[in-house]
Formats: structure tokens, C-alpha cells, sequence
């Protein structure tokens, strides 16, 4: 990073750091539109968000208008999936366009080494490439791809982060997690006072403020670790949930609560692109790390299982895309797609160049002219975790209409057609030409899985704050 840039940093860090926000005095003559003509990128996912935890995807108890915009004014996928059922492996795959286990994550990274089930090897992220290309990247919110370099996300290519390493915390407000403090401003421990999804809201509201003095574009990932696990929304918005629907659980009305102060959030972040006349030319994602946790109130809506389950409650996740400039108001896409498609996807639409080898597919024709990719693919799932998977893997595969899958490593495989059978009740034979054909890829799938070689780095890398005692998931 040039002096030049690293000085438009600290002017934004001190900006963020002083508490700053909409209030501050910003130009919106139109000149942050004019003086370049590559699109922004924002980035956002929720973490644990349910296939049924929006109020566009069917969700009565629940208003989400910020978020619902996304999907009604631009594009929304109705067969999107992540990569896996917890939020490393999807993390690893949006920034790697890589299959997780492909990168040294088939599982959850956490501080404990005994339990921690990934180490992050990616030659160049999805950051890299746009920072090379002339955009500043900012990552601000939930990193849980490690806790020393070079897996920290300045070495990973972000010229900013501001953020928790982990992959959770105890206390929204703290920001701790086993008494010690997750938050970091860049590579230093940072106390901001505040609820983390309204730190996390306002910071990001703050860079693009700041930003639209900048010559430069701008690629924002805002990585929320809201609706869970932890349900602890700001008592005001729990307040609001509760006397709007006093008959809900209190899990539900908490996991709504931090729903809504989240959409509330990105509302300030989306009045900042409005105030500084980028919301036009800003390409948006909006997706979620993994399915809901159906036992801390969410909903998959009428998929089965949720967060590290195989079902589709555990993996197909609400997702949209947004560009003013190059997307049709209400699209829609059939297209069988996944999180590390966005990596070829967003380089594609930015005319970011990009020359690695990626296993996510450039969507660019399903979005823009709805033609669908021209050969079928085959998607795969690794779920390894400890608990009662005892440090083993779960694998599923899906082709067309067919997805092979097995629940918990001890479980045999079983086959599901998802156009007849949506709800995974009624396996099929495994004498069926599917079943042979789809386990055979998923096998050669899993064998090259397991040359990449992450299991010794992992459990040499544990971070000071373990104790070896956390079997909590992300």
C-alpha cells in the first residue's frame, strides 16, 4: 500500500474511531459518482440467518424492509447455497472461490486446539485481487479464519479491518470471549464501547462517508455475527418484538430482535451510499454464512434441519444481489449456485482480472441475462466438527434434482430427489444409477480433500485465550 494510501487509512480509522457517523459534513453533489467509473462492492453476510428469517422469504412475525429492498429492487437467488453449514468454511470459500476443504477448512476454526478444525491456505483472496486492481478494501466485522499472521485479514488483503477474531463472543457489548478481548483495529486490541451489530453497522456507515473523498473504489465486506449463536439484542429492539407479538418464545423474540437491529444497521449503511451519491454504481451481496439454529429460535422456513445439518436447512440460504446500474428491478435466479461463486462473479461484473484456479463458476450471464451456466455441475459439502462428530466428516453432493448426502460421519449415505422430495423424507434407492454415479464423485471429491494438509498447522496454532475447554460452535 502506497504512503499516499496508507494516510487515507488513518484519516478513515481516526474518523471511524471518534465516533463520527452520519452526522459528519460530506459533499453529495454527485462528484463521489463521478470520479470513477468502476462499481463498489459491498459485501454482506449474516451469520445463522434461516432460509425463513426474513420477512421477502415468508416470515410473518419479522420486518426486515432494508434487507427485503435487496432482493425486491434487485436480484434473488432461489437454489443459493453455502459452502457449508458453519461460518469458516464459507468465510474461507467467498474469499478463496475454493471448496473449503480445498483451502485447509473443512471445519470450524477456533482458538482451541483440540477442537479447532481448519487452517486457512489461500495463494491470493478475493481482496487481494481488488486491491490490486485499485480498490480500497475494508473487511469490518466477524474474521474466523485465524488468529496469527499470516492469517490476519491485513495480510490477507485488506488494507483495513476493524473487527472480532474468532468465531464468536460471549457479550455483544464486552466483546470478550473466555474473559479476553476479541476486538481489533487492524492488528491492535481495540474496547470500542457498543453493541456489536450497531458497531459493526456504524463503522461500515463511517467508511463509505469517508471514502467518497477518496479517488478510488471501494470493496466492503461486512461480516455480521448477528442473529446468533448468542441472543443478545439491544433491549430496545427486543422490547419493540415483544410487545409487537407478545406470544412469541423469548428465543424467538431475542433472534428477531437482532434480526431487526441489524436490518436497521445496513439501513444507516445504505443512507451513507445515498448521502454520497454511490448507491447507483455499488454492486451488493447480501447472503448468510449458513443456515439458522431452529433450537435458538430461528427458521429454515419449510427446509429441513439447520445450522450443521446437511439438510438444506443447514446450507441453502437467502441470498440476493443488488447493482442500481446493471441489475433488473425484481430478477430472479433458478440457477443452482454457491457462496464461492461470488468470487468470479464480483471480479467479472468489476472487470477484476483474476488467473487462479478457482471452483466457484462466474454467474455474470444468470444475472444479467438470465441464461442459466451452460453445463450442470456438481456441488459438494465437508462438514467436520468435534462434539459428536468426534473430529470426523460428513459429506453431501448434488447434481440437477439429486443430492447424495449423509447427516453425521457414523450415518450411511442417502439419496434425495429435492424437486419431488423438498422436505428429504423419502430416500431412494441406492441401487439407482444416481446414487452410484454421485457417490463416486463425491468420493474423488473427498480423496482430494484429504492431500491438503491442515490437521498439523491447526492444532499447532492455539491462541493464548484457550483453555481447551470451548466445544461451543460458531
Amino acid at each position: 500500500m502506497s504512503n499516499a494510501m496508507k494516510q487515507f487509512v488513518s484519516k478513515i480509522i481516526l474518523v471511524i474511531l471518534s465516533g463520527v457517523l452520519l452526522s459528519a459534513p460530506i459533499s453529495t453533489d454527485g462528484a463521489a459518482f463521478g470520479r470513477h467509473q468502476k462499481p463498489n462492492v459491498l459485501i454482506i453476510t449474516a451469520d445463522n440467518l434461516g432460509y425463513g428469517d426474513l420477512s421477502i422469504m415468508g416470515a410473518k412475525d419479522i420486518q426486515t424492509p432494508t434487507i427485503d429492498e435487496f432482493f425486491t429492487d434487485g436480484l434473488m437467488f432461489t437454489e443459493f447455497y453455502a459452502n457449508a453449514p458453519t461460518s469458516s468454511p464459507t468465510q474461507a470459500s467467498l474469499l478463496s472461490g475454493r471448496f473449503p476443504a480445498l483451502v485447509g477448512v473443512p471445519g470450524t476454526i477456533r482458538r482451541d486446539s483440540q477442537n479447532n478444525w481448519g487452517y486457512f491456505q489461500c495463494e491470493k483472496t478475493m481482496a487481494h485481487h481488488f486491491r490490486e486492481a485499485g480498490y480500497l478494501t475494508a473487511l469490518i466485522g466477524k474474521w474466523n479464519l485465524g488468529f496469527e499472521a499470516p492469517n490476519l485479514p491485513n495480510a490477507q488483503g485488506f488494507d483495513l479491518f476493524m473487527g472480532f477474531l474468532g468465531d464468536e463472543i460471549d457479550d455483544y457489548y464486552t466483546h470478550r470471549h473466555e474473559n479476553v478481548n476479541c476486538m481489533r483495529f487492524n492488528e491492535s486490541e481495540i474496547d470500542a464501547p457498543g453493541h456489536t451489530t450497531d458497531l459493526f453497522s456504524n463503522w461500515s456507515a463511517s467508511f463509505i462517508l469517508r471514502e467518497a473523498e477518496s479517488d478510488k473504489p471501494f470493496f466492503l465486506y461486512l461480516s455480521y455475527n448477528a442473529p446468533g449463536p448468542l441472543l443478545q439484542p439491544d433491549e430496545d429492539h427486543l422490547k419493540d418484538v415483544s410487545n409487537r407479538n407478545p406470544t412469541l418464545s423469548p428465543e424467538r423474540a431475542k433472534h428477531i430482535a437482532l434480526i431487526e437491529q441489524m436490518d436497521r444497521g445496513i439501513g444507516r449503511v445504505m443512507q451513507a451510499l445515498k448521502e454520497t451519491n454511490q448507491l447507483k454504481n455499488t454492486i451488493i451481496i447480501f447472503t448468510s454464512t449458513n443456515g439458522g439454529i431452529v433450537e435458538s429460535g430461528a427458521s429454515n422456513g419449510r427446509l429441513r434441519g439447520g445450522k450443521l445439518d446437511l439438510f438444506e436447512g443447514g446450507i441453502r440460504v437467502p441470498t440476493s444481489i443488488y447493482w442500481k446500474k446493471g441489475i433488473k428491478k425484481g430478477s430472479l435466479s433458478h440457477q443452482m449456485s454457491m457462496t464461492m461463486d461470488l468470487f468470479p462473479t464480483l471480479c467479472s461484473l468489476a472487470q477484476v482480472p483474476t488467473n487462479q484456479i478457482l471452483d466457484g463458476q462466474d454467474l455474470t450471464t444468470c444475472i444479467l441475462d438470465n441464461v442459466p451456466l451452460q453445463q450442470e455441475r456438481t456441488l459438494f459439502w465437508t462438514c467436520r466438527e468435534g462434539g459428536e462428530h468426534h473430529g470426523e466428516a460428513c459429506y453431501a453432493a448434488r447434481q440437477g434434482a439429486y443430492k447424495l448426502m449423509q447427516n453425521r460421519p457414523s450415518e450411511k449415505f442417502r439419496l434425495y430427489n429435492l424437486t419431488t422430495d423438498p422436505h428429504e423424507v423419502i430416500p431412494l434407492a441406492e441401487s439407482s444409477e444416481h446414487y452410484r454415479r454421485l457417490h463416486r464423485a463425491l468420493m474423488d471429491h473427498v480423496q482430494e480433500n484429504e492431500k491438503i494438509p491442515w490437521f498439523e498447522n491447526a492444532k499447532k496454532q492455539e491462541h493464548p485465550s484457550s483453555d481447551n475447554s470451548s466445544t461451543s460452535d460458531n
